[in-house]
Formats: structure tokens, C-alpha cells, sequence
């Protein structure tokens, strides 16, 4: 049995899954270098991933280039809590009052938090 990132015990990271907004070539290839600093790509599903499990100074330029990619190019992002892959060797959060009370929280009514709207 897979505990979920809301049990007690758990840690977890953030996953972000990032959808590059359509756009001419210039604007196309700088949307894609600032994607490139931060996730990879799967050709597969044709998004970008990345993981974060620490709000420290490279976890806060991560999102801080996901919220610029989201507001200069459209760029989609979602942001979901994921149980730690077996695969991750970073840190990763705990059940925690701090950041779990901000995930659990909402940005407003209609939008969870990590779900940024489009441009």
C-alpha cells in the first residue's frame, strides 16, 4: 500500500508538470531555454517535469522561474504533492504544519494553490 502525501508519515515532493504554450520562434526557443534550467522533457506526454522538495534558495528559483515562464510565455503549471519516487536522492518534505498548511490551503475559492491561471 502507497501512503498519499497527506498521511502523517509521508514525504513528499512537489511535481511539477509543465505544458510550453505555443508561440513564434523567438519567443518559442526562450519559453524552452528557461523550461531547459529547471525540468526535463518527456517526448512521450510532451511536457516537462521537474521535482522540488525543499523551499530553499534553489527550490524558491525553481518556482520563481516557473511563475515567470507561466507569466511572460502562458506556459501551464501544475503543481501536485507526490509521494517520493524511489528514484529521488534530494530532500524532501514531511508532514510539516509549515509547507503542508500552504499546499492544503487555496489561492482563492475556485483555484487550488500550484494550479497558475494562463495569461
Amino acid at each position: 500500500m502507497t501512503s498519499s502525501p497527506n498521511s502523517p508519515d509521508c514525504a513528499w515532493v512537489l511535481e511539477a508538470t509543465i505544458r510550453a504554450a505555443p508561440a513564434a520562434d523567438p519567443q518559442w526557443q526562450e519559453q524552452l531555454d528557461r523550461l531547459r534550467q529547471i525540468a526535463s522533457y518527456d517526448l512521450e506526454t510532451q511536457t516537462w517535469h521537474a521535482r522540488l522538495g525543499a523551499l530553499d534558495l534553489a527550490g524558491m528559483q525553481m518556482l520563481q522561474t516557473l511563475f515567470d515562464a507561466a507569466r511572460v510565455h502562458g506556459t501551464e503549471v501544475r503543481l501536485t504533492p507526490v509521494a517520493v519516487p524511489a528514484c529521488w536522492d534530494g530532500p524532501a518534505f514531511t508532514r510539516g504544519p509549515d509547507v503542508a498548511a500552504v499546499l492544503e490551503a487555496q489561492a482563492d475559492r475556485s483555484r487550488p494553490l500550484g494550479q497558475l491561471p494562463l495569461a
